[in-house]
C-alpha cells in the first residue's frame, strides 16, 4: 500500500489499552495488506514460555520483567526488514525509549475506546494481570496515565474502536495509512 507518508515500506503497529482489538484488528489488516502479523505478547508469552499473567506473578519478576521484555519483543519485531503489522502491548508506550522507536520506524495507529466499554470487554479475562478485582476504575487510571502517549507516538492516527466492528475498524485504519 503507497501512500504520502510511505507505509508500503514500514511497520503498523496497533497502540491503546488492553481489550481495545489490537489482535483482532491487527490479524485482519495484516491478512487484507498481505503482511505477516507479529503480537507482542505473543511473542513474549514464546520466548519466556510463560503467560503474561504467569511473569506478572512470578516473584522477583513481576511487571518491571514484563515491560523489559515487552521492549525486547517490540525492538526485535520493528528490527524485521519485512514490514509487518504489530499489535503492540497496551503498556509499550510507557518506556520512552519504545515511542521515540515507534515513531522513528513505524506507522502508528491508536485504537481508543473509553474506559467503561473496554471494561466491559475483558471482564472475565485471566490473562489481563494489571486489572485486579475492579476492571473499570483500573481502566480510567491507565487511560488518564496513557493517553497522552499514546497521541504521541500516533500522531493524530487514531480509530475510536468502541463504535466500530472489528471490520469497519480495518477500514478506517487502512484510511489513515493509505
Amino acid at each position: 500500500m503507497a501512500g504520502p507518508t510511505g507505509t508500503e515500506d514500514r511497520h503498523i503497529v496497533l497502540v491503546g489499552m488492553m481489550g481495545s482489538g489490537k489482535t483482532s484488528v491487527g490479524r485482519q489488516l495484516a491478512e487484507r495488506l498481505g503482511r505477516p502479523f507479529l503480537d507482542s505478547d505473543a511473542q513474549v508469552e514464546a520466548r519466556t514460555g510463560s503467560t503474561v499473567r504467569e511473569i506478572f506473578e512470578t516473584e522477583g519478576l513481576g511487571e518491571a520483567a514484563f515491560r523489559v521484555l515487552e521492549a525486547e519483543a517490540l525492538a526485535h519485531a520493528l528490527a524485521d526488514p519485512v514490514p509487518s503489522v504489530i499489535a503492540a502491548a497496551g503498556g509499550v508506550v510507557l518506556d520512552s525509549a519504545n515511542r521515540a522507536r515507534l515513531r522513528a520506524t513505524a506507522t502508528v495507529v491508536w485504537l481508543r475506546a473509553e474506559p467503561a466499554v473496554l471494561a466491559t470487554r475483558v471482564t472475565g479475562g485471566v490473562h489481563r494481570p494489571l486489572l485486579g478485582h475492579d476492571p473499570r476504575t483500573v481502566l480510567e487510571q491507565m487511560h488518564r496515565e496513557r493517553r497522552a502517549l499514546y497521541e504521541e507516538v500516533a500522531e493524530g492516527r487514531q480509530v475510536d474502536v468502541g463504535t466500530h466492528s472489528v471490520s469497519a475498524a480495518v477500514d478506517a485504519v487502512l484510511e489513515l495509512v493509505a
